[in-house]
């Protein structure tokens, strides 16, 4: 009976949408907009540019990926992330429902709700290790250059064809703004300063910016670009150690989540008093949350270790 109402649930869901002519993706963009905009008081708003109030848990996850959208390059997927994390948010209350257990229903519905932000949270990992052994190649033979001809804009320029993206925009911007539009090296080196979202980067624009002024600090340069070196091997190290914790982890959520329906096999009273006795539900709805909130702790601990000045 419940799968009956849920699917005719769905069919009116999904009716709705076709008479009102509303398209899904811009009906949850508006949804998550609404709960990043809702009105606030003027205290709210100073507490929170001040950092004496922390944001709210959604708010701050939805604050963060779109900054993580945004410094890869993706912030026009964000409407279709939003669609996607409201259509897991629906799967994940009606599998609850489909099961009978109503403590599970906000348990699986919030859960599965986050999911696409995980994701996006990983895919960060893997481009900000790009960027990191890109810009340690990149910077590492321009410095070279540049130490023998003391000319940025030459130093880059001969160096270009060994360049990758994303890296390799970056500086193509660099070179077209000094020769098409400002040939201010300094004001040039201060907007690429802020593409790049890497500490190093930042520093190493800074130290040529000095350099712009005193030719002497050119010596600074190279042990910053050594940094990346440093942090590539810390971070290594780093990838080894939670390697195992890791694994056994995930190990462990699929034992717990594959001891649901050996159960019906190994015992059925068992079986019977998990999934249709309150008791039971309760255990499997703190269960349920337990690892989902483990998931969320492990993915925010196993981020790779960045430099910050």
């Amino acid at each position: 009976m419940s799968t009956i109402l849920l699917m005719a649930c769905v069919g009116m869901i999904t009716g709705s949408f076709i008479i009102f002519n509303i398209s899904p993706i811009e009906f949850t963009d508006n949804i998550f907009k609404g709960l990043m905009n809702k009105p606030k008081s003027i205290k709210d708003e100073i507490n929170e540019t001040t950092k004496r109030k922390k944001l709210s848990f959604l708010r701050r996850e939805i604050t963060e990926v779109q900054e993580i959208l945004k410094v890869t390059g993706r912030e026009k997927k964000f409407p279709m992330l939003c669609a996607l994390s409201l259509l897991l948010f629906a799967i994940g209350g009606s599998i609850a429902i489909i099961l009978g257990n109503l403590f599970l229903v906000p348990v699986m519905a919030i859960g599965f709700m986050f999911i696409p932000f995980w994701y996006i949270r990983i895919t960060q990992t893997h481009f900000k290790k790009a960027i990191s052994a890109e810009l340690e190649t990149a910077l590492s033979i321009i410095t070279t250059a540049y130490l023998r001809n003391e000319d940025i804009l030459t130093a880059v320029e001969e160096n270009m064809n060994y360049l990758n993206p994303p890296v390799l925009s970056v500086f193509k911007e660099f070179v077209s703004r000094i020769k098409l539009i400002n040939p201010d090296i300094t004001a040039s080196l201060q907007e690429m300063r802020e593409k790049i979202d890497n500490g190093v980067f930042r520093e190493w624009c800074d130290a040529l910016i000095a350099c712009q002024f005193d030719r002497s600090l050119k010596t600074t340069l190279t042990p910053i670009v050594s940094k990346l070196s440093d942090m590539r091997v810390v971070n290594g190290e780093l990838e080894n150690m939670v390697f195992e914790p890791r694994k056994e982890f995930i190990t462990m959520e699929i034992l717990v989540i594959g001891n649901i329906p050996l159960l019906y096999f190994l015992n059925k009273d068992w079986y019977h008093t998990l999934m249709h006795t309150v008791m039971g539900q309760i255990v499997l709805a703190i269960c349920i949350t337990v690892i989902f909130i483990s998931t969320a702790f492990v993915i925010k601990l196993t981020q790779p270790i960045e430099y910050r000045r």
